[in-house]
């Protein structure tokens, strides 16, 4: 069975709002076209597996935390269940959508879109033909609607403009309340907030200026509008939607400037405070804001990465700090008002900030350029990326938090490598150097470099760690170095073109080097000769791997060909023509199809699964191809990417986007681009002219399986892309026959037949079923069953171990098993041990963390034990000092030292 998208890496934000779920304790992220949840008090981050066409603008959560409804940049929604983790709906609003929010009740959520603002009945508990019922239409704003704000009984809502005012509106028909709009302000309104219980209002505009609204009416005031004739409404909807293609629901029209009589005896607001930020004169536009009504806490976020905390309605300032150089794009406070969230759109920063400790909670960042590489851990528990930034970082794959940052190179980093300990991580860059880092002690503890300054393109380490070798893509040579000493022990000579790869053989000591001279060279460490043997190919080649047993070496070269090879005897073994595969897009403004433009496209990144029976290729295409080596087929495309918001994604050019003079795409509005700019340049009134928007090209710059087996990584535009095997509840029987069923197993294991229980169980193959099953066994009987359980159920059992681990509060029982596993069958396990290997490791992965958990835990009640020892000796010495005073002064003494 395929694996499953499981995660999303190395970006935790791009654009749109941030979300608190109900409990304050998760974050919601929007991540290009998907969605990502951070769990803050289990520190633990989830992509949900779903995807909008284009990159999701805002996120509207449901006060109970279960819906949210997705909008992309070109207005089309996905109702979402946050439970089920699944697309309940899909709606598609016509128009780019600036904002939604849910009622404080849930029943109802408007949207913006254009000078409108949208009222619909909220989805409910029930099954319902359409989700999304509009309900009123409210117009009143003369430009783009940009924030919305209801009050805590959802009796009314405002919503802000790019007119520079505000409107409030009644989600009901209210007698009192006329709509019409607040002004007082100079420049774009960026957020309103109503105060708790109340009609009163905030307003803050782009030009960093408060404005305070008192309204003379209470909530409970508001009177409601006696009922119309009916049949005079329905004649009326009936003849609107007979002049509109599309239904507006009630249609409310607010006014700017009505009458004195029209406002007679109705709701009224006054302005009774003006404020504004930046006094000291470092003017910058105010880009986000956030209001927790509660604690009358006021955050705002400016374009120069500050933020300041306000108590309102004085407009007390509790601090002001600086998180970043680039402009904060969305500011959200979760449900106790203790947790600020920010994100920075420029960087891909998300931010988690606890004021009143003044700490961070969480803080993350993607690479700020896209990822070039990536390498797997020998246990499959992290994995190092580097990046056209320059960085190293090292991720968790179980919590998929990025813990620790190197950014030491000076230029891109091109390649990225683990050591076979597990601690040390090398990189090679640009920059010419190539950089070991100690993930102990987190340090750069070794720096190699080359004799004359070379820029790396590659990098491998030998199985043992000891020898460091990297290619030169500019003096066509590959150096080698000691990991001991850090001295250079060799130059190694004889291509004539750039390196473009480089592997060690797993099992000896022989390094394959690739380069753009249609070759790839073998050479012996061990050897003062070197060079073992030369293979020629018909184009350039581009990468090369070999299998994790050593015996074979695949090929990868520019013609699109991946071929293997007996690197031993120097025959080809097999090849695979996968230019077809690859399937390429045609970019905007590409002049040729996107077939003619395959024809020059090839695979740039391979890496064998864990058991050597297949192979990972991916290249400058949006499609990752998985292949079987012996049989020389396509197995599984995965298409890593669905996001239109990204270049080369289709396959034919679009034709609305053509006009009589060439392609939309060729017209760079430039200027603003998306938010305003931050700092505008001396002269220039509007903007910044040098901005230029552009689309990024959907790519694939590296794969890699891990060594567990379980799953695999890429490398994308997107960001790090994980697929796994543990994803899902799959019905996978093995060796199935008529009578077993799960009564039979049942029946089999209440007449104490461990052994065939568990044959019958993983027969069926269910997991709980065989969780069960092994659990009911004592643990006295556990040797006996373990050496009479088949050779063909032991490596089944294995792998249900390392599983079970993961999950499992019965430590010492299942390490019992696997103990008694090992020790049985071990001789005869080592004999099938490359096959068995990922299974191996991924047992030791699981075993490893919760030794590290335990052990962790043991040191910290071994230091609360040795305390109130302490604790305890010191009050006994006290209390026999005072049943015998003759002998105070000793006493005394004894408990000083002590202390």
């Amino acid at each position: 069975l395929p694996p499953q998208f499981s995660g999303l890496l190395g970006t935790v934000y791009r654009r749109g709002n941030l979300s608190f779920t109900r409990d304050g304790n998760s974050l919601l992220s929007p991540v290009g076209n998907r969605i990502s949840l951070f769990d803050l008090k289990n520190n633990k981050c989830e992509t949900l597996p779903l995807a909008t066409r284009l990159n999701i603008v805002c996120v509207g959560l449901s006060p109970d935390g279960s819906l949210a409804i997705l909008i992309d940049e070109e207005g089309a929604a996905l109702l979402v269940s946050l439970i089920g983790k699944c697309v309940i709906h899909q709606f598609y609003f016509h128009k780019p959508v600036h904002s939604v929010s849910f009622s404080p009740d849930g029943k109802k959520f408007v949207v913006t879109k254009d000078n409108l603002a949208y009222l619909y009945h909220a989805p409910g508990k029930k099954r319902e033909f359409n989700a999304f019922v509009l309900d009123k239409t409210y117009y009143g704003p003369y430009d783009e609607t940009t924030c919305i704000d209801w009050t805590d009984d959802s009796k009314c809502f405002a919503v802000g403009s790019k007119d520079m005012s505000t409107w409030v509106f009644g989600a009901e028909r209210w007698a009192n309340l006329i709509y019409y709009s607040l002004g007082g302000h100079k420049d774009v309104i960026v957020a309103c907030f109503f105060e708790e219980n109340s009609l009163d209002l905030y307003t803050i505009s782009q030009d960093a200026a408060l404005c305070v609204w008192q309204c003379d009416t209470e909530l409970d005031g508001l009177k409601p509008m006696p009922p119309k004739d009916a049949a005079k409404e329905k004649k009326a909807a009936e003849d609107d939607e007979e002049l509109l293609e599309e239904p507006k629901g009630e249609e409310i029209h607010g006014k700017a400037d009505p009458s004195e009589q029209e406002t007679r005896n109705k709701v009224k607001y006054s302005r009774v405070a003006k404020y504004f930020f930046n006094k000291e004169g470092d003017f910058n536009n105010l880009t986000a804001a956030a209001y927790h009504k509660k604690t009358h806490l006021l955050v705002t976020g400016f374009a120069s990465g500050i933020f300041h905390l306000h108590e309102l309605p004085d407009f007390n300032l509790i601090h002001s700090l600086s998180i970043s150089d680039q402009r904060i794009a969305s500011i959200s406070i979760n449900c106790t008002g203790d947790w600020i969230a920010f994100g920075c759109s420029g960087l891909g920063q998300l931010l988690v900030w606890e004021w009143q400790s003044e700490s961070y909670v969480l803080k993350q960042q993607g690479h700020f350029n896209s990822m070039v590489s990536l390498a797997y851990s020998p246990d499959g528990q992290y994995i190092v990326t580097g990046g056209e930034d320059g960085k190293v970082k090292v991720w968790n794959t179980s919590s998929s938090f990025c813990f620790v940052t190197f950014t030491e190179h000076s230029s891109g980093v091109t390649a990225v490598a683990f050591t076979s300990t597990g601690y040390v991580v090398l990189s090679a860059s640009l920059d010419g150097t190539v950089r070991a880092f100690d993930l102990h002690r987190y340090r750069n503890f070794r720096t190699f470099t080359s004799p004359r300054p070379s820029q790396f393109s590659c990098l491998a380490v030998d199985s043992s760690g000891e020898i460091v070798a990297a290619g030169s893509q500019d003096s066509f040579e590959i150096f080698i170095w000691s990991m001991q000493s850090g001295r250079l022990l060799d130059v190694l000579a004889g291509h004539e073109g750039p390196i473009s790869s480089l592997s060690f053989n797993p099992m000896k000591c022989v390094l394959a080097s690739a380069s753009w001279d249609k070759t790839v060279k073998l050479w012996d460490m061990l050897d003062s000769w070197r060079t073992k043997e030369t293979l020629i190919m018909n184009s350039d080649v581009l990468v090369v791997a070999f299998r994790p047993d050593g015996k074979e070496l695949a090929v990868a070269a520019l013609n699109g060909q991946i071929t293997f090879w007996d690197h031993e005897n120097a025959v080809q073994t097999g090849s695979i023509e996968g230019r077809h595969d690859l399937q390429m897009g045609r970019k905007e403004l590409d002049k040729i199809t996107a077939k003619q433009a395959a024809k020059g496209k090839s695979f740039t990144t391979l890496c064998y699964s864990a058991d050597g029976q297949s192979i990972l290729a991916g290249g400058l295409s949006k499609f990752v191809c998985i292949y079987n080596v012996k049989e020389q087929i396509l197995m599984k495309k995965f298409e890593i990417s669905c996001n239109h918001s990204l270049d080369a994604m289709e396959e034919y050019l679009d034709r609305r986007k053509m006009t009589e003079f060439g392609s939309m795409a060729l017209i760079d509005e430039g200027g603003e681009g998306d938010d305003g700019v931050a700092i505008p340049l001396p002269g220039v009134k509007r903007g910044d002219m040098s901005y230029r928007h552009f689309k990024p090209e959907i790519r694939v710059t590296c794969v890699r399986f891990c060594p567990t087996g379980r799953s695999w990584a890429a490398t994308t535009t997107e960001g790090l892309l994980l697929y796994s095997l543990d994803s899902g509840l799959i019905f996978d029987p093995f060796e199935l026959d008529i009578d077993v069923t799960p009564s039979n197993i049942h029946k089999t294991l209440s007449q104490k037949e461990y052994t065939m229980a568990i044959v019958m169980a993983f027969k069926l193959n269910e997991k709980k079923l065989i969780q069960e099953v092994i659990e009911a066994v004592p643990s006295s009987e556990v040797d006996v069953v373990c050496s009479s359980l088949p050779d063909l159920y032991v490596e089944k059992l294995l792998e249900f171990l390392a599983s079970a681990f993961e999950t499992s509060c019965h430590l010492e029982f299942y390490l019992i098993w696997a103990h008694k596993l090992l020790m049985l069958h071990g001789q005869k396990l080592k004999t099938r041990s490359v096959k068995l290997l990922p299974v191996i490791q991924f047992l030791q992965k699981s075993i490893q963390r919760h030794f590290e958990d335990v052990s962790k835990l043991c040191e910290w009640n071994i230091y609360n034990i040795k305390y109130a020892l302490a604790i305890s000796q010191q009050r006994g010495m006290k209390r026999s000092a005072e049943e015998t005073p003759g002998d105070e002064e000793e006493l005394d003494s004894d408990s000083d030292y002590l202390m």
